[in-house]
């Protein structure tokens, strides 16, 4: 409907003059302004020199001629808005089509036919997953979720940094523990923490660690390779474990140890070329002609940087499976790093420059303050996720539906605002059953379908009540809703629109008796496309959905 009602503006704003306008059709804030405003009218009066209110009135004629049977009320408001109403058969078939469609209700088109690559997750080996990994696989998921629902073909990319400064941290934290069979990642965390504080605080520690950094690239030190291997897939398969439960399933897992040397090699071949330039024996890359600054690509030892691993990374990438389009998703904290890559790549190879995007989050943050996987005190996603089932439990206790509910906490805290800002994680209202949490919504979608367990009736419209129920509008939303988030890169934009929709659901179901009661087999149909949008949502936040609370 919103497509139909911006072509009709379109068209009409052509007839009076104004073609080719800017304006927007948006659902108001306060549903008694009807289902969709649209401010059209202030737009073109500037243009044609008219008082907004005549143009709106003028639009709001043909707008009614246009739409016809679809809207009860076309009415102008305050200095120009036009408010549409929408009528009774169109909710209808809204509802209808949310039962009809199932789990596809709610899916668009306007990625079809893409390849799209969302990298995520990215934790280190050698270090265990913490919190900031928690984040962004959630947000990562989530967005390939949403690009997936409109159409995409996405491929969920991993990319791990299995050598560096801190594997030989980590690698010498062994050695000097005297550990040379490592058992779990935890072991490896404390060895990476002992060695990273050793590395600031000592010169021959620097040195020492320098100098095994040189060696895991070169890769011949038998010893020292063993233990690498041995450390890498300790690390790997406690990663694995953890995507299990976050539900998320890689198709491609990319490694430094890999994209390094394809990195060197092209940054090497470009400096001859004049896209590099060496500097005090390392390599660089001149930011400032883009707006940007320096960073360096190769450093003075001959070790590659993060900068030119992900140059070599884009390539393999491209390699392995050729796209239309590839995000990666951060920290805030690479904002500046990933700032003068894609510059770079631009002149490297401008096709993969263009088509790449960064999206990157803020923190999240325990109300204990900032972690630190250097200092030793990191919060694990582990950590944080077997605390949050611990409280849970302590209300029910099927350890099913308690990791289920943590989950859902967890992730509705990362996804209920945009993207950018950093988070305080709250237990105590993450868990909260009064709205505003994932648990929340989980329980108003249990409670619904109870009430479809209850029953075999399906559902009809044989008899309606002449006035849509308010959940009856706030669920035909539910697909523009999905590509507003899409579009926008904002899974935030789901988990408010669920947070609205399951408020309303309840004061449907204490207000009104469904089994038995007036319009029952409408009111059933209702609560059935309230279950389908309500679980979808969730699915496209990656919120399980239990079958109990």
């Amino acid at each position: 409907m919103e497509t139909r009602i911006s072509d009709a503006v379109r068209n009409a704003l052509a007839t009076l003059g104004a073609p080719e306008l800017l304006f927007v059709v948006e659902r108001p804030a306060d549903h008694t302004h009807g289902d969709y405003a649209v401010n059209a009218a202030l737009v073109a009066a500037k243009v044609l020199g008219k008082n907004p209110k005549e143009v709106a009135e003028a639009l709001a004629t043909e707008l009614t001629n246009v739409l016809g049977d679809s809207v009860t009320r076309v009415s102008v408001a305050g200095p120009g808005f036009i408010n549409i109403t929408l009528a009774r058969s169109a909710v209808t078939d809204a509802v209808v089509e949310a039962v009809q469609e199932n789990s596809a209700w709610g899916r668009g088109s306007t990625q079809e036919g893409r390849r799209i690559i969302v990298e995520f997750t990215d934790p280190n080996p050698f270090k265990e997953m913490h919190i900031g990994h928690l984040m962004s696989n959630t947000i990562g998921e989530s967005l390939s979720r949403l690009i997936q629902f409109s159409g995409a073909t996405v491929m969920r990319a991993n990319y791990e940094g299995d050598v560096g400064p801190h594997v030989a941290k980590c690698l010498w934290g062994l050695h000097r523990a005297g550990i040379e069979e490592p058992v779990s990642a935890t072991e490896l965390g404390k060895a990476y923490a002992q060695g990273s504080r050793a590395y600031e605080e000592s010169p021959d520690a620097k040195a020492e660690i320098d100098a095994l950094n040189r060696e895991i690239y070169k890769g011949e030190e038998a010893v020292l390779m063993e233990l690498w291997r041995k450390g890498r897939a300790i690390s790997l398969a406690a990663f694995e474990e953890m995507y299990k439960v976050l539900g998320t399933k890689f198709d491609y897992y990319f490694f430094e140890s890999e994209t390094a040397p394809i990195g060197l090699e092209i940054v090497r071949a470009k400096k001859e070329e004049g896209v590099f330039e060496e500097s005090d024996g390392a390599v660089v890359y001149r930011g400032e002609k883009k707006g940007k600054h320096t960073r360096v690509f190769i450093t003075s030892q001959g070790t590659p940087t993060y900068e030119t691993k992900d140059i070599g990374l884009a390539f393999l990438k491209e390699e392995r499976w050729p796209s239309d389009h590839s995000i990666i998703i951060t920290g805030a904290e690479q904002t500046g790093h990933f700032s003068v890559v894609l510059e770079a790549m631009k002149e490297v190879a401008p096709l993969l420059g263009n088509k790449t995007e960064h999206l990157w989050h803020g923190m999240l943050k325990l109300p204990s303050g900032k972690m630190s996987s250097r200092e030793g005190n990191v919060i694990t996603a582990a950590g944080l996720i077997n605390d949050v089932i611990a409280k849970v439990s302590e209300r029910n206790e099927d350890p099913i539906v308690a990791e289920q509910v943590a989950l859902g906490a967890i992730k509705y805290m990362i996804l209920r605002q945009a993207p950018g800002g950093d988070i305080i994680f709250d237990f105590e209202k993450s868990l909260s059953l009064e709205g505003d949490s994932g648990p929340y919504l989980q329980y108003a979608l249990v409670r619904a379908k109870s009430v479809l367990a209850a029953t075999e009736k399906e559902g009809d419209t044989n008899d309606v009540p002449a006035e849509p129920y308010l959940i009856e509008r706030l669920i035909s939303r539910f697909p523009e809703v999905v590509a507003r988030a899409e579009h926008d890169r904002s899974p935030h934009h789901i988990a408010q629109y669920l947070t609205i929709l399951a408020g309303e659901w309840n004061s449907f179901y204490a207000q009104n008796r469904i089994i038995g009661g007036e319009y029952e087999a409408y009111k059933l149909l209702i609560a059935r496309a309230f279950v389908y949008t309500m679980s979808n949502g969730l699915w496209l936040l990656g919120i399980p959905t239990p079958e109990k609370m």
